[in-house]
């Protein structure tokens, strides 16, 4: 950005301070996009919205958000290279459902969701350890550990779910595509997000359909070779807001053309000359 001013740069007087430098950063091996359609998926409610299921059928599912995330990582057998990757999502689901007297009455629940990828992460025979505080001092006996492999490290970027179906299901109705899972396989950390306690109910459940985007990936740490520059004091100064007067700071703001324009267009410039989208077109 052009506000962004530096006081010293890449010139004859600070050429002294360009130098080439080693950084150790994450290599991305292999990576993978995904469009994963989960179809009625039990979903494990809490006692609350377990004694409500009982009295109503007219349900729906508000919002879904993935809490937290699982995810494994281990090598292909007779694949020298490959990892199979296993992750398990844990959704939260919000529920609104229609009770006597035109009340409503929402209610929370944990879905699992569990997909695998196979991705190349290469072979690395070293094993790695690092120092930490704990060991500065020579005669600290340090904790027992064992040498490890440098097992590569899995990262998944994921949009909260989208909500497809929602069926409310009778006991005997079988379920096409549940976790297996009880409420005792809900992390803890899961269940204090809920408003209420699990509990695996034998009568009526409830089942969601989602569907997810997602991207994995694959890294190893390496080290570059970089050609860099030492951070310098910019030039550019803070400023503060004004408290007393928001409208000022909000009048002040650029109004935000690209929010209002269809996908795939641009704002059309304040002169009149390009763009697809705006009073210019």
């Amino acid at each position: 950005m052009s506000d962004n001013r530096f006081s010293c740069g890449p010139s004859e007087k600070n050429s002294a301070r360009n130098e080439m430098v080693t950084i150790e950063t994450n290599r991305i091996l292999d990576s993978c996009r995904d469009r994963d359609c989960f179809e009625d998926v039990r979903v494990l409610l809490t006692d609350f919205g377990n004694e409500i299921l009982e009295h109503t059928t007219n349900i729906r599912a508000k919002n879904a958000c993935i809490t937290w995330t699982y995810i494994g990582i281990d090598p292909v057998k007779f694949n020298r290279g490959f990892y199979s990757v296993t992750i398990k999502f844990y959704v939260k689901v919000t529920f609104e459902a229609c009770l006597c007297g035109g009340r409503s009455q929402e209610f929370d629940g944990v879905a699992v969701l569990e997909k695998k990828v196979v991705l190349y992460g290469s072979e690395s025979n070293v094993s790695i350890f690092k120092s930490s505080p704990d060991t500065s001092d020579y005669c600290t006996v340090p904790e027992p550990c064992c040498s490890t492999k440098n097992v590569p490290i899995a990262i998944v970027e994921v949009v909260d779910p989208i909500i497809l179906n929602t069926k409310v299901r009778e006991a005997d109705d079988g379920c096409c595509d549940c976790c297996g899972c009880c409420c005792n396989d809900i992390p803890e950390t899961v269940s204090r997000l809920l408003n209420g306690s699990l509990r695996d109910a034998d009568g009526r459940y409830v089942t969601v359909s989602f569907g997810i985007f997602s991207v994995v990936r694959i890294v190893r740490p390496a080290q570059y070779l970089i050609h860099a520059t030492e951070y310098c004091v910019p030039d550019k100064e803070c400023v503060s807001t004004e408290e007393d007067n928001p409208c000022a700071i909000f009048r002040s703001m650029a109004f935000p053309t690209a929010e209002f324009c269809p996908p795939g267009y641009t704002p059309a410039s304040t002169d009149g000359r390009g763009g697809k989208c705006g009073c210019g077109s």
